[in-house]
């Protein structure tokens, strides 16, 4: 059966002059007084011109002269099937006329069939009742000689006719929709305002809807939307296929192609001035010139609801002679702009750039498929070779769409044939459509870096090649960014370089294009035959300014220095297993990249002019010295050497005064650095990876205060870090893994610079490294980052390693925050003892105690600190962390793991934990700590997943509701305020409320006091509180108490009630919200009050349950139940020194443990 959409799209009904819009086919008897009735008026109120017959018209076995005028001068016919169609030879016989008329004049009119209570398939066949009415009437037909003629027409135009894709009634809930559906179809096929977009939209509809959903965000305004990509991808056809689809909406609309093509023929601006107009208001303007064109628009689309599709734009002043300012159009307008250049966009300030993407595999095969074979999928036998093909395309559709038409009906020895030859020569159409985009580069300088890149620098590091480009006087700042705003270069993740394969190709084809016959007249060199070829025929020219020949895998070969005599115009040069004799002097004097693998010199001719020389790397080398004699290398900015296994020593730095990154990996040999290392005032990066044999660093390397990066990772003989490491004031990143250093220097502690130390794999590391890094870490500066830098704790593997496991955001400066992974206790309390001590009774020296205190006097706005499920840990250093929360800076440490640690002497499964105040803190109780065990994603690393703390007194019956910011902001007056309401004896429940997504494990409280005491820890009552009204809480019943009979206590307003402000929901158990008319800061300089004490002062003669039920029933609800805790039995003694200054800061501090989902890390 035909499909609607593709007739549809392949009439012209705009050519020819119609009498009318629609003539309708029908047999009276059965549908004239109800479908056709209510059809005839719909298209009538529609504005549609429809003809209907007139019985008078109807005579003998002949059309009249007036039916066939209307069937011919009609675009769509509307032909009716219904049960006794058949029995009207009249119906038949116009029926035949329609689709005679149809055949000979291309399709047309559009021809829609309605099968009103028949079923299609009855039409089709002529079955059952249906074929019998039509057999029975040709038996009428006079002469008889002429009825199985006249019988086979009726039957191929019934089934010609069923073929057509059209309406059947019965999938229709009434009549009336049916009839608005027939309405829309024929206004639908009778405006022809719908674009061509493609012959089989495969993928189509997904890409149109997302651009659709950046329009329906914009609808209350003007909305200008940007669809940017690679010349290929369909950004046309996706425009095209927007733009049918919300047209209708638009009384002024207008879509205008190929304005680039346009732009630059004579006039070309004018014209499509004159288009826009022309199609918007259906009117001839005169426009002399450009600005007075400009003008007309600005004054007619002002305030006007208008569409607007501009495709494959170049420049900012396209658009503005196109639209003027389009910000001024009429709310509801919409603006699209096509365009393979970003920065139209960005100059435009468009409020959505779409990017169009590849097709996936899927997509790329269907597609190729209904190209190649006419169907979904690929032939059996051509399955394989299929792939191939789409594989080669890399989900462009322009290539997949050639290649699929120009291999359709070939063999499969031309399919291959053609595979191989797309290895060596893109196919012409698709070279000719991607060129566009370098074309339209009109600066020499960008198309060199872009032939550049094709040929030597893709999977390479963005800066690297910058460093080099720019070495040749090619902007390369600039220019990369304009060929990726161009969709001609992408950076791909680590910052490297890429680009699709055919743009790739494209390039290289421009190169090998300019002399096909003979490499040695091309600019650049990149494939091991040409180059291999040049060079050993010895065809270079003055115009090679670039080779590349890897003979790694092919086995090495050697080449006399003259083939590079005539080739002096060289800029870049690779080679690998190439070994080069004579003069070096025949080599270019303009060599700025000179890559050369597994050379054997032992050291750098003399010969050799490096001047010019941007990057020299002379990986896996035999060379023992690198210079016998160092010249001058002014230009030279980096230096490698890796993989050197002869290299004794570095060279005289002092020529080389803007030398920016030396690298020096894996040379085995290497014993001594130069000490003129310490004049190189530009250098960025040392990387001395695996040098074996290196020992201590020169002090000289210390004075490098433009430094970032400093690896010394496996230098095994280097034992020691000098203190002078704190003047290298630019440095971020010390690697110093598997070195043989015992002891970080202290010095260290003062960086405001560093962000990533690694410092392991050593078994003699000094315990006290680990408090001074820690201490680095603890500055004022300290606040939570997007993506936390990661302190890694490892010592099951003997490993102490800080780092960060993500990008920083903006400098260490700014934004500081810690986190300490722990797998293992055992060497972590070998190598940190200074640190984590104190609380189990060990004696601490004066030096010991002097670090630990030191914690204690350093602001510390945000510690996250990640144990794992070592509670041991979580004890001690949770402990020594604490002291460093100091009076004035609020702090959160996290300390994540399932265990809760055993300081803590109170518990309970849920958001809520319930306890009484012990005798043994009367009068010395200086802090709480409260301890969370929860779950969560990754994403939720932030403190703002507390919303709020509840704190019940119910012995004194007041409470306290504090917010989340109001807790991250406490001083001292607030924690006393909580601390002074409580007493010997007093019942107190503490309730947590978290944000969405977050399910509480544990809510656990530990009391501090001003002097260490055993004390034994008494089973307690557990308390969930469920209040009522504002405020919903989980309660468990407090112990039954007798109401006195004769004294009832009314609560003032006030004393009761929660503040309005506040609101907490459960979740899962309990969560505190505040109100939706409550502003949160989140500004760390704003502190926040806790909101007002409750407090209800009950006489000495009520019982608490009366107080409880009768008076607070409007805010709190509560019920008690006993629960047993835990007993912790007498806890050890405590240092005193360091316990009485835990003990004053503690009550500061809000732990909040994280038990995240491993499966996420």
């Amino acid at each position: 059966m035909e499909s609607m959409s593709s007739s549809s799209s392949s009439f012209n009904l705009i050519s020819q002059q119609w009498i009318y819009d629609v003539f309708i086919n029908f047999r009276g008897e059965d549908t004239r007084k109800s479908l056709v009735s209510h059809l005839y008026a719909a298209l009538s109120n529609a504005g549609i011109n429809t003809f209907l017959d007139d019985e008078k018209l109807k005579k003998g076995w002949e059309v009249e002269p007036e039916l066939l005028r209307a069937i011919q001068g009609s675009q769509i016919c509307l032909v009716i099937f219904s049960e006794h169609y058949t029995e009207s030879s009249w119906c038949l016989v116009e029926l035949v006329k329609i689709m005679e008329h149809r055949k000979t004049n291309n399709n047309s009119p559009v021809v829609i069939p309605i099968f009103y209570h028949v079923d299609p398939s009855v039409v089709r066949r002529q079955v059952g009742d249906f074929g019998k009415a039509l057999e029975a009437i040709t038996k009428r037909i006079h002469p008889p000689k002429e009825r199985q003629e006249l019988l086979r027409t009726w039957k191929r135009a019934l089934t010609q006719a069923a073929n057509i894709s059209g309406w059947d009634s019965s999938i229709f809930r009434s009549e009336s929709e049916l009839v608005n559906k027939i309405v829309d179809e024929v206004l639908r096929k009778l405006e022809n305002t719908f674009l061509p977009t493609t012959e089989f939209p495969v993928g189509l509809e997904s890409r149109v809807d997302q651009v659709m959903l950046s329009i329906e965000n914009q609808s209350s305004k003007v909305s200008a939307v940007g669809i940017w990509g690679m010349g290929g991808l369909g950004k046309t056809t996706t425009a095209k296929g927007i733009y049918n689809k919300i047209h209708r909406k638009f009384v002024h609309r207008s879509f205008i192609e190929n304005i680039r093509q346009t732009c630059e023929s004579d006039k070309g601006y004018i014209r499509l001035q004159q288009q826009l107009l022309s199609d918007l208001f259906k009117t001839k303007e005169k426009i002399h010139n450009i600005a007075s064109g400009t003008i007309t628009i600005n004054k007619r689309l002002s305030a006007k609801k208008v569409l607007i599709v501009l495709d494959d734009v170049t420049k900012v002043q396209q658009v503005k002679a196109l639209c003027g300012n389009y910000k001024c159009l009429g709310l509801g307008s919409v603006l699209i702009v096509t365009t393979r250049d970003a920065h139209v966009l960005r100059s435009l300030e468009v409020d959505c750039v779409c990017t169009a993407k590849e097709m996936d595999e899927n997509e790329s095969l269907e597609l190729f498929s209904w190209h190649a074979f006419r169907n979904a999928t690929p032939r059996a036998n051509f399955s394989d070779l299929s792939k191939n093909v789409v594989n080669y395309c890399g989900g462009l559709p322009l290539a997949v769409e050639v290649l699929g038409s120009y291999l359709f009906e070939r063999t499969k020895e031309e399919w291959k044939s053609v595979l191989s030859k797309l290895e060596k020569i893109p196919h012409e159409e698709v070279q000719e459509k991607l060129k566009i985009s370098y074309d339209g580069l009109t600066d020499d300088t960008k198309k060199a870096i872009f032939l550049d890149v094709c040929c030597f620098f893709i999977g390479k590091d963005r800066d690297y090649v910058t460093e080099i480009l720019n070495g040749c006087g090619l902007f390369a700042g600039i220019g990369i960014a304009v060929l990726i705003e161009r969709s001609l270069l992408k950076v791909e993740k680590n910052n490297k370089l890429g680009m699709h394969d055919l743009i790739r190709d494209m390039g290289r084809e421009i190169v090998r294009g300019s002399s096909t016959n003979d490499p040695g007249e091309r600019s650049r060199l990149w494939l091991h035959e040409d180059a291999h070829s040049v060079l050993t025929k010895n065809t270079g020219t003055q115009k090679v300014e670039g080779l590349i020949l890897n003979l790694q895998s092919k086995g090495r070969d050697s080449f006399s220095t003259n083939v590079f005599q005539q080739m002096q115009n060289m800029r870049l040069l690779q080679l690998d297993c190439v070994d080069l004799t004579g003069e070096f002097a025949h080599l270019s004097k303009q060599l700025r990249w000179v890559n050369w693998q597994r050379s054997t010199f032992n050291c750098i001719p003399k010969d050799f002019y490096q001047g010019n020389l941007v990057v020299l790397e002379l990986k896996f080398s035999n060379v023992k010295q690198v210079w016998k004699e160092t010249k001058l290398l002014d230009k030279l900015k980096i230096l490698n050497l890796s993989h050197s296994k002869y290299l004794k020593s570095t060279p005289d730095f002092s020529k080389l005064p803007n030398l920016e990154k030396l690298i020096m990996k894996d040379c085995p040999s290497l014993s001594e650095i130069h000490p003129s290392i310490g004049v190189l005032k530009k250098l960025l990066l040392i990387n001395l990876k695996d040098c074996t044999s290196l020992g201590n660093l020169p002090r000289e390397i210390y004075q490098l205060i433009s430094v970032k990066t400093l690896i010394l990772f496996g230098c095994s003989k280097i034992d020691k870090l000098e203190e002078d490491i704190v003047q290298m004031k630019s440095l971020t990143t010390l690697v110093a893994a598997n070195t043989g250093v015992k002891q970080a220097p202290f010095s260290i502690v003062r960086s405001k610079s560093i962000v990533y130390i690694s410092l392991c794999g050593y078994e003699g590391l000094s315990r006290d490294i680990f408090p001074s890094l820690i201490w680095s870490w603890m500055s004022p500066t300290m606040n939570p980052l997007p993506y936390i830098p990661l302190t890694s704790l490892d010592v099951e593997s003997n490993n102490l390693v800080l780092g960060y496991q993500s990008s920083m955001r903006s400098s260490c400066s700014e934004h500081r925050s810690v986190r300490v992974e722990c797998q293992s206790v055992i060497q972590l309390i070998q190598k940190l003892t200074s640190f984590l001590d104190g609380l189990y009774g060990a004696n601490l020296t004066e030096s010991e105690t002097s670090h630990a205190s030191k914690i204690s006097d350093i602001s510390l706005k945000s510690l996250l600190i990640t144990m794992g499920s070592c509670h041991i840990v979580v004890d001690t250093l949770g402990k020594s962390l604490s002291q460093g929360l100091t009076t004035n800076d609020s702090s959160d440490s996290f300390l994540p793991g399932d265990n809760y640690p055993s300081w803590l002497a109170y518990t309970n499964e849920g958001p809520s934990v319930r306890f009484e105040v012990p005798e043994d803190c009367d009068g010395c109780l200086k802090g709480i700590t409260l301890y969370v065990v929860y779950s969560s994603t990754p994403e939720n690393m932030e403190t703002e997943c507390l919303t709020g703390v509840l704190i019940i007194n119910y012995t004194k019956c007041t409470f306290h509701i504090y917010k989340r910011d109001t807790v991250m902001s406490f001083n001292d007056e607030d924690w006393q305020s909580v601390i002074s309401n409580l007493a010997v004896g007093d019942s107190v429940g503490i309730f947590v409320a978290f944000g969405h997504g977050l399910t509480v494990k544990k809510t656990v409280v530990y009391l501090t006091y001003a002097e260490s005491s055993a004390m034994q820890i008494e089973p307690s009552i557990t308390v969930e509180v469920k209040p009522s009204s504002e405020v919903q809480m989980e309660p468990l019943p407090e112990p039954e108490m007798q109401p006195s009979s004769n004294v009832k206590t009314e609560p003032s307003l006030e004393e009761v009630q929660p503040s309005a402000d506040m609101k907490m929901e459960p979740l899962p158990e309990l969560e505190v919200k505040p109100s939706s008319n409550v502003k949160r800061e989140a500004s760390p300089d704003v502190k926040m009050e806790p909101l007002p004490e409750l407090e209800v002062q009950p006489s000495s003669n009520v019982k608490r349950e009366s107080l409880l039920e009768d008076e607070v029933q409007p805010s709190l609800d509560v019920k008690m139940e006993p629960s047993p805790i835990i007993n912790n039995g007498p806890l050890p003694k405590r240092n005193t020194k360091i316990f009485v200054r835990f003990s004053k800061k503690l009550g500061e501090c809000l732990c909040l443990n994280r038990n995240r989902d491993l499966n996420n890390f």
